[in-house]
């Protein structure tokens, strides 16, 4: 199924599929509502959610994936799937690339429900909405939407 074919989804339905896997326990190399995932598998989720179509060929991945090959390979498969925007022009719904370390390669992904919150999942914790403050601003690599937003609802 081509995204740019379907219905344009709102902003505000993917914030709803978004919230909807609030409390879903953390599971590395998951995407499945309320079992278990982590921040790859949150985006992804909600991607076939919106678009009602599977992402295919993620290889698996370790945790120091990318390490070694210095290979931004979360930013560079976000763009197969996501419309790659400036940081500056950020807004809810984006898809948001983070890297803990200037010097470090991207690994972590949220998606944006307003000016100041995120939705993301990270290692210990249930998926949640936290604060977007300054720390988790300053660390944003890439900023990505979804395919076809419609803007207007």
């Amino acid at each position: 199924m081509d995204p740019a074919k379907t219905d344009k989804p709102s902003q505000e339905a993917i914030i709803a599929m978004a919230k909807e896997w609030c409390g879903t326990p953390y599971h590395h190399q998951q995407s499945k509502k309320a079992v278990g995932c982590d921040c790859l598998g949150l985006v992804r989720g909600v991607y076939e959610e919106v678009y009602q179509t599977k992402i295919k060929n993620i290889p698996p991945y370790s945790r120091d994936w990318a390490d070694i090959s210095q290979t931004e390979t979360l930013i560079d498969a976000a763009g197969k799937y996501l419309i790659p925007k400036e940081k500056e022009e950020r807004c809810p719904s984006d898809v948001l690339i983070f890297r803990f370390r200037k010097w470090m390669i991207a690994k972590h992904a949220g998606i944006m429900v307003s000016p100041t919150t995120m939705i993301h999942a990270i290692e210990g914790a249930a998926v949640t909405e936290v604060h977007l403050g300054p720390w988790w601003q300053r660390h944003i690599a890439a900023v990505f939407a979804f395919p076809s937003i419609d803007h207007s609802k």
